[in-house]
């Protein structure tokens, strides 16, 4: 009998901010668009927004926090929930776009790497264990993961992290509505060589596409929204309408590339792990999707969402999603051996990823 070597999830972990942004937060707010103040009132803007994207509130991480320590405490639940010697880890792989950014300064902060100071706070000697980052838009940590795959199918790992931490609330416009989108958070996963006999399981194939010439404009850094502002800082932009139509319309076309690659059907998908961005986007995408494979409705119970309380942090929101889920912290969601899940993001660059598994 001959032995595959499946990269199997072992060990799962989450860090969500304790400070609760609600929309109220934003009624004091003053919001521009192309240099003219919105005339509309805030209460409105904000509702319209809630009902545009589904988001009703969102964390924010500590003053003293930064997004190095918000990983390092994902990824210490995720070693002690796999219940591994922290110094038998092959590689540290930090997913993130912005560095650390102290509170207040606008300024990144990258050197050392996010993942070398991680693996400074877990205490991690062994010099075996290579910490690096990988920046790549919201699909950072779905494409972290395949890079995983790689090192442990190839037999050069047996045990990678793949953590995925943002502090969005430190790059974003104050002035720009579109702002009211974005979260901090963490989470990290544990993957892990499992040697079977003629058993598939764990990641079972993997897509990735970047759509930058026609599209790297939607998702930039640029200049505040607000006309007098002289600070010189650039802040997180995007062209959320565009933006919206590309993902509905390409990552349907990528996941389904995913699941064809590991010869199944959408029919055999239990659950979607999809980069929370926009719940109605979300919700879009899922429908392209079923669509592809002449299907009218998508299946109740299929995509977990977490945006309504989380917002969108960006590398973090499917990392997080799965340790919720897998610790039945979603309601009306779980999962068993033998269920075929798919992992999906789209984001700056415009990169689109999706990778299947089995549980």
């Amino acid at each position: 009998m001959s032995k595959v070597i499946n990269t199997v999830i072992t060990g799962t972990g989450s860090y969500i901010p304790e400070n609760i942004i609600s929309g109220n937060e934003f009624l004091n707010s003053t919001f521009f668009e192309n240099g003219t103040r919105l005339e509309k009132e805030n209460a409105e803007i904000i509702h319209k927004f809630s009902e545009i994207t589904e988001i009703v509130e969102r964390r924010y991480a500590c003053p003293e926090q930064l997004s190095n320590h918000i990983g390092a405490l994902a990824a210490q639940k995720a070693i002690d929930n796999a219940g591994i010697d922290k110094e038998t880890l092959d590689y540290i792989i930090f997913c993130h776009n912005f560095g650390d950014i102290p509170l207040g300064s606008n300024r990144i902060d990258i050197l050392p790497s996010l993942a070398a100071k991680v693996k400074q706070q877990l205490g991690i000697v062994n010099p075996d264990c290579v910490a690096y980052d990988t920046i790549f838009g919201c699909p950072g940590w779905v494409q972290g993961s395949i890079q995983a795959d790689y090192y442990i199918k190839s037999g050069d790992a047996k045990r990678v992290m793949v953590i995925g931490a943002e502090t969005l609330s430190r790059i974003i416009d104050p002035h720009d509505r579109d702002s009211m989108i974005f979260s901090d958070g963490a989470g990290a996963v544990i993957y892990e060589a499992k040697e079977e006999e003629n058993q598939k399981k764990g990641i079972l194939a993997h897509k990735t596409e970047t759509h930058a010439v026609n599209y790297s404009n939607l998702l930039v850094m640029g200049k505040g929204s607000h006309p007098e502002e002289t600070s010189g800082n650039f802040y997180l932009k995007m062209n959320g309408r565009k933006l919206y139509e590309f993902a509905v319309v390409q990552v349907p076309q990528v996941i389904k590339k995913a699941i064809d690659k590991a010869g199944l059907s959408v029919e055999d998908v239990n659950i979607v792990f999809v980069h929370q961005a926009n719940g109605k986007m979300d919700t879009a995408i899922m429908k392209r999707l079923f669509k592809l494979y002449d299907k009218d409705t998508v299946p109740d119970n299929l995509v977990p969402m977490t945006i309504s309380w989380l917002g969108n942090s960006s590398v973090a929101t499917v990392p997080t999603l799965l340790d919720l889920v897998l610790k039945e912290q979603v309601k009306g969601y779980k999962v068993k051996a033998g269920d075929v899940a798919v992992f999906a993001s789209v984001g700056a660059g415009m990169h689109i990823n999706a990778f299947v598994y089995r549980f």
